[in-house]
């Protein structure tokens, strides 16, 4: 799971809220509406024919082949949205294995439907991956640490917290010398050296603003001076708070309309690097800090544990989409348009029909996402026979 740069851009968004009459005199109150937990709580509604969509041949060519490359998680895993289990994707999936290079568009129309979660009302953002200067070896200039996961990060229970009081899931943190477990080092303290000495160092960065936002997005390449590339990934977190910096500068006015600094990625990496001091400080709100691996694959990894593609894979949250699952979004932004495969998820990606489209590596890649803000609508398509299983419809 990766908390990424959409993260920031959608925190950049300021909400307002809006003004009412207040009507005189005793008013029952209304009972809250009940909040979705999944896609069956938020409601789930057919939606048109596949065949209406009007795939694109190469759009849905490229989505057979990543939706192929998910099956065997798709089959094994657990829907937490609740509405499939692994057996119901066994048809499409024996299908796609032995699905050729033809007519992918009368894979999707004879195995799936589509259903609208929710009110398939969309945002999308996009993610990319990033390629930074970084080094194997520590060299002159790369003297950012980029760092595997510490042996002592582990889960348990502070003691100022009752024993009926412990359910879920333990916290993250360590244990310190008198044997007390405390939350694991933030961010100022790992960037003051609190890691430091330990071999924990798989490589180093050029630029700390640069592996900041590689920490945001969970994956990218480190290219070294001698032209050789590594690819790394997320390996853990280290439990602290995640504080979206760019919310933080539009709101001190450092970046947005009457500054030099749009607001954007660019914007934001352009202030951090022009004023080192107190960008290191504004970083160092975001207490958060990424831990990452070495990935010898073709291709980062998302949630499922299989490679993320260009334009055809998306981080949605498992709740309200099956990880696997084909997504059809319709939105103001074009490029974003067309039939995705949910792969990943993300830290930002919470609720019905929140996407985070995958855009790659390169300049270009880093362009699309770090602009991308897309509205619309979203349908999530099911195996044949779902959605009157669910509702009856």
């Amino acid at each position: 799971m990766h908390v990424r740069l959409a993260a920031t851009i959608a925190l950049l968004t300021v909400a307002l809220a809006g003004c009412r009459m207040i009507p005189a005199g005793p008013v029952e109150p209304t009972p809250p509406a009940p909040v979705a937990t999944n896609a069956l709580t938020a409601g789930l509604k057919p939606g048109p024919s596949v065949a209406s969509l009007g795939l694109r041949p190469a759009d849905a060519l490229a989505a057979l082949s990543s939706f192929r490359e998910s099956c065997p998680k798709l089959l094994a895993r657990a829907d937490a949205s609740g509405l499939t289990s692994g057996s119901q994707w066994e048809p499409a999936c024996t299908a796609a294995r032995g699905w050729g290079e033809g007519d992918a568009n009368a894979f999707f129309e004879r195995y799936f439907e589509t259903a609208k979660v929710g009110e398939g009302t969309a945002f999308a953002t996009g993610y990319y991956e990033p390629d930074i200067a970084g080094s194997r070896t520590r060299l002159p200039g790369y003297d950012v640490p980029v760092y595997a996961m510490p042996a002592d990060l582990v889960r348990g229970w502070p003691d100022d917290i009752p024993q009926s009081e412990r359910t879920g899931r333990a916290p993250l943190g360590r244990y310190d010398a008198s044997g007390k477990f405390v939350p694991y080092y933030n961010r100022a303290e790992i960037d003051a050296g609190a890691l430091a000495g330990r071999g924990l160092e798989i490589a180093w960065a050029h630029d700390p603003v640069e592996l900041f936002f590689l920490q945001i997005q969970g994956s990218g390449r480190l290219v070294a001076p001698d032209g050789s590339v590594m690819r790394i990934g997320y390996a853990g977190q280290n439990g602290r708070e995640y504080v979206g910096i760019g919310a933080v500068m539009k709101e001190r006015g450092l970046i947005g309309p009457g500054t030099a600094y749009p607001t954007s990625m660019q914007g934001i990496m352009a202030w951090l690097r022009d004023h080192p001091e107190e960008g290191r400080a504004i970083m160092e709100m975001n207490q958060s800090w990424v831990f990452f691996r070495e990935l010898k694959g073709d291709g980062p990894l998302g949630a499922l544990e299989v490679p993320v593609r260009r334009e055809s894979s998306v981080a949605a949250d498992p709740a309200y989409v099956p990880l696997g699952a084909p997504v059809w979004l319709d939105v103001d932004r074009a490029e974003a348009d067309g039939l995705w495969i949910a792969q990943d998820t993300g830290g930002a990606i919470k609720g019905a029909n929140r996407f985070d489209t995958f855009w790659g590596a390169g300049p270009d890649a880093r362009a699309i996402a770090g602009g991308m803000s897309a509205r619309g609508t979203a349908l999530v398509l099911l195996p044949k026979g779902t959605v009157e299983r669910l509702t009856g419809k």
